[in-house]
């Protein structure tokens, strides 16, 4: 049955002028009798989605036309909250008033009523489309006989009450999973009842547990997928070596971090005379494996990638597939998809063909010892390696000439540093350190770059729709304030109304060696777009591609996946159109082709996010427990961040950022400058500004918060102030100075402060948090290709 496109129905509607019955909107639409259930179908999801709406009457119009804005709740930890809006229009403020009515992440109807004293839109909640939190985690405590769940969100402001009995067996301060058996409404608090006693707070790996449900990622896997991935064999069998190109004899190798445990990706390379290298990159062939419409492939979707806590990984796949029959180990066959590739002497693609192949990886090797093989002449490293060492070689000057293409394609170069989490054997935090990066990381991100853009290629030219990876320009806005900062330190950024990368990687170029190019790089990377898939190829602005792919990791990527089975599909003169599975595993609703790759593309974009939130989530509730027990230590950092309410410093030594509040800055107004990234002093004219260099002392940790807050101390900088005051909320005048003389919290942020004391009040001496043994944070590889 034919899918009935949204967009007619929309239109149907407008041009009506007034609100339709249904069957006034088949009747507009000349839809048979037999296509009634599919209209049903596609007015429900409108209706879910916010885009339509019924009055009193039962009639249909569009939410537009009633002057009604449909989007999701954004909560704020200030009891505040916003509607992000579906049609990307301005967020619309929502007050504590009309938040009671609602949880954080619910889909409402909004009526707009005006403009609040900054010139924000407000508006009140109309109607509740669609309430998706049901399930969250807190603490649950008891106060005078009245049992509750403070929510380990904090956007969530909203104790849910527990009936008598609705707490099971759980115990006075303990981490529950909590269910929603009554929504709030405007005088009533939300009810539930314990489902899941997670524990104590200080148990270990409580973090990740917390995460995993405040984020609701998916982290068990359902007994449909586990059965078939247990009937899945161990090894490759006679039926899987047909129509693949036999590779056993090419001396494939994959190149990981030390703690890697599933192997994606192998590669090899050999000089073709003068005229350049051929380079092969094998990928393992998840689709094989895992076929549209089984349970591993629902589950997969659902998720859209893996996520990689300190010390554990919930994967995309279960571990059958992921660490086993899919990843590329060495010494035993194994079913890939490759990408095969000529490549010029200045670093051209001049050909590229991919097709299904079988393999046997020659040896895992690690990126430190490949590049000590590399660069110390007669090294352990590289006598171990001599077999090897003539191809690792090859790669080694691929990936020079690369990198030479790369800069003048004008591709942007930003050195950030990323940290690691390094902890003793009983998971206790010793230190977090930067994560050093070699030339053997570079070269097989250049080699995971190059199959990448060779499937965007191939997929575009077959007219076979994909997800690309798709990153944008700085919006106008991000442009001009760029500008306004650059200009602040004596830069311009070349280009006109519209730079290009070249543009940008000139100046990245530029400040190289300056004293500040950290500074300036942030600043760089801030006016950035984030990436994100789409079936709507506007190219890649980061690394100046025309089309870019995902393609190198679906044991960890569903888009990834997705890449395969349509490469699969050109190769065998057919097309390809995924399927896209409800909530509940569920076949959709027959969207069109486009649709489903549409609505894919913001599925796994979202989920993309929602795996990086939970791992900061977990990396900064570590990082603010390992900080504890250094409260009124002294250390020296730079000013990473400039907000309204102050600076945020990251520290030399511990690599953990903490906020300076303004009321620690000086006994007047701070007016905040968002394009020079400073405050300055109204009376003094004393600047703080992105880069500054500040000794702080650690003043105070929230665990509930992850928030870390520093006390300036460095001698003559500014007026001293008195070691007991909190830091006073902050209040903006007409002027848009900080008041940093403040009122004093709001009587219910007092009382969630003082249910929460007995964390704050913890012995320092408790047992340490688990973190991850040697590497932190995600995977021990952070490819160029997962850009």
């Amino acid at each position: 049955m034919a899918a009935i496109e949204g967009k007619s129905i929309i239109e149907a509607l407008t041009a009506a002028g007034s609100p339709l019955t249904d069957a006034q909107v088949a009747e507009r639409l000349q839809i048979a009798e037999q296509q009634r259930a599919a209209l049903a179908a596609a007015l429900t999801e409108l209706e879910r989605e916010g885009r339509i709406v019924r009055n009193r009457a039962g009639l249909l119009l569009v939410t537009t036309r009633a002057g009604l804005l449909s989007g999701q709740v954004q909560g704020h930890r200030e009891g505040h909250g916003l509607l992000v809006r579906d049609d990307g229009g301005p967020d619309v403020v929502l007050d504590d008033h009309e938040m009671s009515k609602v949880l954080h992440g619910d889909r409402v109807l909004v009526r707009p009523t005006g403009l609040e004293r900054r010139g924000r839109p407000v508006g009140e909640i109309v109607e509740v489309i669609e309430r998706r939190t049901t399930v969250l985690v807190g603490r649950l405590l008891n106060e005078r006989g009245v049992t509750i769940v403070v929510p380990e969100d904090q956007r969530i402001q909203h104790d849910i009450l527990v009936p008598p009995h609705g707490a099971g067996e759980a115990r006075h301060g303990q981490v529950v999973v909590v269910e929603i058996i009554q929504q709030p409404q405007r005088y009533v608090q939300p009810i539930g009842r314990v489902t899941e006693v997670l524990g104590e707070i200080d148990d270990p790996g409580m973090e990740i547990e917390i995460a995993v449900r405040k984020f609701a990622v998916p982290h068990q896997f359902p007994e449909a997928a586990l059965r078939e991935a247990q009937a899945l064999p161990a090894e490759v069998r006679a039926a899987d070596r047909k129509s693949r190109v036999d590779l056993r004899d090419i001396p494939l190798v994959t190149i990981d971090g030390e703690d890697a445990r599933d192997f994606d990706d192998a590669v090899y390379c050999e000089a073709i005379g003068r005229k350049g290298w051929r380079l092969i990159v094998a990928i393992a062939d998840v689709g094989h494996y895992v076929g549209p419409g089984s349970a591993l492939d629902r589950e997969a979707q659902a998720r859209s990638t893996s996520v990689y806590f300190p010390r554990r990984v919930i994967p995309m796949l279960p571990e059958r597939l992921s660490n086993g029959l899919c990843s590329l180990n060495p010494g035993v066959e194994r079913v890939a998809m490759v990408c095969d590739i000529v490549i010029g002497p200045k670093g051209a693609i001049h050909a590229y063909q991919f097709y299904p192949a079988l393999i046997q990886s020659r040896a895992r090797l690690t990126y430190t010892e490949v590049w000590e093989a590399l660069s110390v002449p007669d090294s352990p490293a590289q006598r171990r390696l001599q077999s090897l060492l003539p191809q690792l070689r090859n790669l080694h000057e691929l990936y020079e000439v690369l990198v030479a293409r790369r800069d003048q394609r004008g591709a942007l170069e930003l050195d950030t540093v990323e940290t690691q989490i390094v902890c003793d054997a009983n998971g206790r935090i010793e230190r977090i350190v930067p994560r050093v990066r070699n030339d053997a990381h570079r070269l097989i991100e250049e080699c995971m770059l190059a199959a990448n853009v060779c499937a965007a290629d191939f997929l575009q030219r077959g007219r076979q729709h994909t997800l690309y990876r798709v990153h944008e320009g700085p919006t106008p806005a991000k442009l001009e304030a760029l500008r306004t900062s650059l200009r602040a330190f004596g830069l311009q950024l070349d280009g006109g109304a519209v730079p290009q990368p070249h543009h940008y990687a000139k100046l990245l170029r530029a400040v190289r060696a300056r004293a500040d190019a950290q500074l300036l790089q942030t600043t760089v990377l801030r006016s950035m777009q984030q990436a994100i898939y789409t079936p709507h190829n506007s190219g890649h602005f980061g690394l100046a591609y025309p089309a870019y792919a995902h393609f190198t990791s679906p044991i960890r990527r569903y888009p990834d996946l997705l890449v395969h089975r349509a490469i699969r599909a050109l190769l065998a003169g057919r097309r390809f159109d995924p399927t896209l599975y409800g909530l509940d595993g569920s076949v959709g609703n027959g969207a069109s082709a486009m649709a489903s790759w549409e609505r894919l593309g913001v599925l796994c974009s979202a989920n993309e996010r929602r795996a990086d939130e939970a791992s900061r989530d977990v990396e900064a509730w570590l990082k603010s427990y390992y900080v504890r027990e250094r409260v009124g230590e002294t250390f020296t950092g730079s000013i990473s961040a400039v907000v309204p309410f102050g600076a945020f410093v990251i520290l030399d030594d511990l690599y953990v950022e903490g906020l300076v509040h303004v009321s620690e800055l000086g006994s007047e107004y701070f007016h905040f400058n968002e394009g020079l990234h400073e405050l300055r002093g109204e009376r003094t004219g004393l600047r703080f500004r992105l880069g500054d260099r500040l000794t702080v002392q650690v003043a105070r940790v929230d665990l509930e918060a992850r928030r870390i807050d520093f006390r300036l101390v460095r001698p003559g900088a500014v007026p001293s102030r008195p070691n007991g005051r909190d830091a006073a909320q902050k209040t903006r005048g007409a002027d848009g100075a900080v008041d940093q003389r403040a009122s004093a919290r709001s009587a219910r942020k007092a009382r969630r402060a003082a249910k929460f004391a007995l964390r704050s009040a913890e012995p320092a001496a408790h047992a340490q948090r688990r973190g991850k043994v040697g590497v932190g944070g995600r995977k021990g590889r952070r490819r160029g290709a997962s850009r």
